[in-house]
This record gives C-alpha cells, structure tokens and sequence, in this order.
C-alpha cells in the first residue's frame, strides 16, 4: 500500500463484491469503503442535512416545502457498490509515479510554507467527504482511492461506490484544481480582472458562465439517475433516491468559490474570506499547487469534523448553522436541554426604530491637547470574540410573545428571578440631563443629547440602562424608563450555550496550535450565523426557520455594546484615559509607552490589544489639527492601514450586518 497523498496513476476502484440494495443503514458496513468509515463519529449516521444551498442568493432555485424534504431526517445515502465489472478504467492517462508527487510536494515545501499546513491530518471526515485532483481521489486523510476522473460517468460510480455520509451536512466531493475541473469539461473563461472596473462584475460573468457550462455538462450524471437541487454553480447540490432511500451529495467546485457572492466571503472589489478555504487577503488560503492545496483542504475537514461535529457548509454561516442544528438532534433524542423548533421574528412594534433594533456603535471625537500630551502610541483593543462570549452567557427567550401595555408591562419589566426576555418600548431621557461623560458616545445609540427619544429595546439594554454610570449604564430607575409597551416571551434559558463552548473550544484548540486559518474560519462561523439570524429569507426551508432569531441578535449586539463601554469606564478609572474612537467593539485610544490597557485574562469576551502603531510626527500633527471627527478617522486609518500587519483581527463587526 502506498503512503498518504501518493495518487494511483489510473482509474481503478479497490476491489469490491457485487452490491446488493441496502435493506437498512447498518448494512452499509460491508460497503467498499467500510475500513475507511471505521473510527466515525456517532453524528456519522443518516442524519438531516443543513446546508442544501448556498444562501440568499439562490431563494428560487428550490422551493421551502422542497427544501425541507431534502433535509428529511429520514435520508441516508444510498450505497450502491458496482462490481469488479461495472468498475470504470480510463483510457490512457497520464502516468503520474510517485516520485513526481514527492518532487511536487518537495517543491512547495521549499517556500516555508505556514505552520498549520504542517499539521496533522486526522480521519474524522473520512466516509463523509472525498477530494478529487487531476492525479487521483483521496480520502481527507489521504489515503488514495483512484486515478483521475475524466468524465461525468466515472464521478457518478466514484460517488455511488463510496456510498459517503451526511455529517451535519450532505456528504462532499470536492473537485481540487483547475485541472480536475477541465477533466470533466467544467472550463470557463470570463475574462481577467484588467478587462472589469471591479471584481464584482468579473464574479457575475464567471457565475453565469459555470452555470451555463454545468447545465451542458451534467446530462450523463442526470440520466444515472441523479437530480439537482437548485441551479447549479460553485456547489452542484445532487440527489438520488432509490425506494425509501435517498442519497444527497454536493460536489463542490473549488476553483469556482469564489464566483459566489456572500457577505460572508467580504466582496469589497477584492477576493476575500472564503469558508473554509481560507482568504487570500490573510494568507490563509490554500496552497497554489493541486496536491498539496488537496492535503491541506482534507486536514480542514477533518478538523471541522472532529472539533465541530460537522462537516463545513456552503459558508461559514451555514455551517454555524449545522452545529446548531447537531445540538438541536441531540437534545431531542435525550429530552435534554432547550429545543427551539420555531423563527422568532420581531412582533409587530408601534414606532419600530429604522435600522437595527439594537445599533451597534460608532463614534468618533476630536482629541483635546490634554490627550495628545503624552501620547506615544496609537492602540486598538476590542473584546476578543465578542458576540461568542455574549452568545455563551446570555439567556434567550422563545416562544409565543405576551403583548403588554400600560402598568402591566412596566409590572412584567420586575420578576422574580429578574427582568425577562422580551422587548420594552421606553423613553431614553436626553444625554444632557444626565452626568455623564463627555468623552464617551451617549449610552445607547437612539439616545440624543437634547431631547428625549422614545424606542424599543432589549432586555439585556434595559438593564444595562439601570446599571451605575461607573458600570455603563446611566443609573436610571424603571420610572425614569417610562416603560409604556412591552412583549414577553413566555420561556428563556441558554440557548446558545452548547453551540458557543463548541466554537470556543475548537478556537482554543485552533489558538494552541496556531492554526491561523481555522481560527479566521470559525471566526467566520459565528459572525455570520450571527449576523444572518436577522434575515429570514436566508431560512426559508422549513427545517431552517428556527434559525431566523433577529431579538437574539439584537441582545447579543447589545450585551457587547455595553460591555464595551464597562470596560471603557473602568480603563478612564484606572488609566485616565478616553477613547477617541470605537466602532462596534472595538476602542482606539491615544497612549503613552509603557502604558497597558487591555485585560490580562486570555477568557473570550475581555479586551486585548488589535493594533498597536507608534506616533510618528506626521500623525500626531494630523490628530492636533483635525478639524472634525471625519480628519480624525481618516487619520486613524492611515495609521492603522499603514500598519495592518500588527492586527490580531478578533473584531466582530464583520459579518454581522
């Protein structure tokens, strides 16, 4: 048997006996990969799947009710096994021995390649994902399996031999290389970025393209007796089912990720975070080389499958999404825990604010002389995974709301065990009447300083708001809040609290290991499931309306927010210092050297430092003349853009919008 990651140079499936129909999923045990299926998580078994598209941008390629039978929780993969006979071979391919491989990967190796690409790869998504390149199939452990797949044929026996499994979402075939691509005719070319004012009309050109080529090309797998599940692209959603069984697979087209537009992959007129792949920008994408960008791609799914029980998403969003739904499976099955089975938008509210329920913040001052005096440094610290901590610790509510007026609803805001989960219509006094700082923003973001502003809040703000000034809040009894309206929601608990120890376990573990790019991954994950929580029309199959919680958004945001200003009050107590900018969590403040804000604790949710620049002349001569707050914020980009590798990005102001 030859080592890991060295390719059979043709296309020869291990020998196998004649297949038999599955009777049941146990049965699958006899399949030819069964050795590689041993060691499988408990989650390996049929299970619902989650991501069956990619999100917003594809609402018509399938209907909810469609949808929603494709996640049936009744699917399991069909393993239908050819025999020794029906096994394809190609005709003549290029030979590729072993020793070229070793040349190959020996000559990547030689550019110092990133730390984590060293990295074990574990067997975790083994039997739940294969990764095709031109010189052969591979299990994500690298174990090979065959030679080049040259046409649709041999990937529809490829995929029906491996008789793969759903591991929180459909079992994955993921095509590596522009080589693989053009083996099986998936070729296209829209141009180069110089013929294009912005990488967005270049991406919309190349999706078209592969769209249109797909459809050309599929016939030989459709008439196997594979469907689609909406319009083909960057990911071609299959399924096949044969009596009671139904097999689902997506065949995911590396090259070809970057043709799909999400907020989650940070379009700005560049390529940005693209899943688990990585991001060009950071430098966490794949290797340049087809071997060793399939090594490295088959260790992230393994890590995505050991640490988070899941194999990755269409986007970083949705496989947050998976993970909650694995949670959701395993409570029911127990009966322990909360099991949220229902969306819970917002109720109708008189005089809804415009925008966000609960804004994160954005403000800027200019600086006085007194903060430039001694100020060496420029530094940004923000709350090391924010909305992670807060989703961890807050206690959420669901269910059907009790609509309140009048002194019943400022009755409810009093309970016994506290003020419960819910939305309060207030008035917020103006910023002038009381004592606060004037070198921070007002304590919430539809608070004015002249006038008094009426608008629904959360829960965690209304309580923020009674907190001492010392502490973030204003100080206010529930009398000053003039509470008038209200909604209550008739359960609460910690909801979130499973989903959050999970990503913040894989993150540590991604932290000790320095594994830069699972880190910016799950990052990811949960800035954008987070984030997409507000949109329903990212949830429309009926097994993904759960997921649409915009007033757990909205207390999440709002926990961090005041968070952020407790601590802002406690560094002005011990340091003397004011910030003279934050934006969502994070702070800038002007410093003297030797002078240490951000918090020793290394726990999710406490300050560290993001950047940290040195003032040069130029800079704090642009800080002493600015005029207004927008001089003072171009001059803080150009500090920090002039200085981007000091940025340890845990900013969650990304992927929530």
């Amino acid at each position: 048997m030859s080592s890991p990651w060295e390719q059979i140079p043709l296309f020869a499936l291990p020998d196998t006996t004649a297949a038999t129909p599955p009777k049941s999923a146990a049965e699958k045990d006899g399949s030819p990969n069964a050795t590689d299926q041993a060691g499988v998580t408990e989650e390996s078994g049929p299970e619902p799947t989650v991501a069956t598209h990619p999100d917003s941008h594809e609402p018509g390629n399938a209907e909810p009710d469609e949808q929603g039978d494709a996640e049936s929780d009744e699917q399991v993969d069909v393993a239908e096994t050819p025999t020794v006979a029906e096994t394809p071979t190609s005709p003549e391919s290029p030979d590729v021995d072993t020793a070229d491989a070793d040349s190959d990967v020996a000559g990547s190796g030689a550019v110092d390649p990133p730390a984590w690409e060293a990295l074990p790869a574990g067997e975790a998504a083994d039997g739940h994902a294969l990764i095709v390149t031109a010189a052969g199939t591979y299990t994500p452990s690298g174990r090979e399996l065959t030679g080049p797949v040259d046409s649709l044929e041999k990937l529809d026996k490829l995929i029906r031999w491996a008789s793969l499994t759903p591991l929180g979402a459909p079992a994955q075939i993921w095509i590596v290389g522009l080589a693989a691509c053009e083996l099986l005719g998936w070729v296209i070319d829209p141009g180069s970025e110089d013929d294009v004012d912005d990488m967005e009309a270049l991406r919309t050109r190349a999706a078209s393209e592969l769209t249109a080529t797909l459809h050309a090309t599929l016939p030989p797998l459709l008439g196997a007796g594979w469907e689609l599940r909406g319009e083909p692209g960057h990911v071609v959603h299959l399924s096949r089912t044969i009596g009671n069984f139904t097999s689902m697979v997506d065949v995911v087209i590396e090259p070809y990720v970057w043709t799909y537009w999400n907020k989650d992959f940070g379009w700005h007129n560049r390529v940005g975070d693209m899943g688990v792949l990585g991001s060009p920008t950071a430098g966490t994408y794949l290797p340049d080389d087809d071997l060793p960008a399939a090594r490295e791609l088959g260790r992230r799914l393994a890590w995505c499958a050991q640490h988070l029980g899941v194999l990755p998403g269409p986007t970083p969003a949705r496989t947050g999404a998976a993970i909650i739904d694995k949670i959701k499976r395993e409570r029911t099955r127990s009966g322990k825990g909360i099991v949220v089975t229902t969306a819970g938008p917002v109720p109708p509210l008189d005089g809804a604010p415009r925008g966000d329920l609960e804004p994160a913040v954005g403000w800027t001052r200019v600086p006085e002389a007194s903060d430039l005096a001694d100020a060496d440094r420029l530094v940004s610290i923000d709350q090391r995974a924010a909305y992670l901590a807060s989703a961890g610790m807050l206690e959420l509510g669901y269910g059907q709301p009790t609509h309140l007026t009048g002194g019943a609803a400022a009755a409810a805001a009093v309970g016994e065990k506290g003020t419960p989960f819910g939305l309060w219509r207030i008035t917020l006094p103006a910023g002038q009447a009381l004592s606060l700082p004037e070198k921070l923003p007002l304590p919430h973001p539809h608070m004015l300083a002249d006038q008094p502003v009426q608008t629904w809040v959360t829960t965690v703000t209304l309580d923020a708001l009674r907190e001492p000034v010392a502490d973030g809040g204003i100080g206010a009894d529930l009398d000053d809040l003039d509470v008038t309206e209200a909604w209550v929601y008739p359960q609460q608990g910690r909801v979130l609290d499973k989903w959050a120890k999970i990503l913040r376990e894989a993150r540590k573990t991604a932290v000790d290991t320095s594994d830069a790019a699972m880190k910016g991954f799950l990052g990811s994950c949960y800035k954008g499931y987070i984030g997409r929580m507000v949109n329903p029309d990212m949830w429309t199959a009926t097994r993904m309306q759960h997921h649409h919680q915009p007033l757990w958004r909205a207390s999440i945001i709002a926990h961090c927010r005041w968070r952020g200003r407790r601590v802002a009050m406690r560094i002005a107590r011990e340091h003397h210092r004011w910030p003279v900018r934050t934006v969502t969590d994070s702070w800038v403040y002007l410093l003297p050297n030797g002078q240490d804000i951000a918090d020793p604790s290394g726990a999710l949710g406490k300050m560290t430092v993001e950047k940290d620049v040195a003032l040069t002349d130029t800079l704090l001569a642009s800080m002493a003349s600015a005029a207004d707050v927008h001089e003072v914020n171009l001059a803080i980009k150009a500090a920090f853009t002039d200085n981007e590798d000091t940025a340890d990005d845990d900013d969650d102001g990304a992927g929530v919008d």
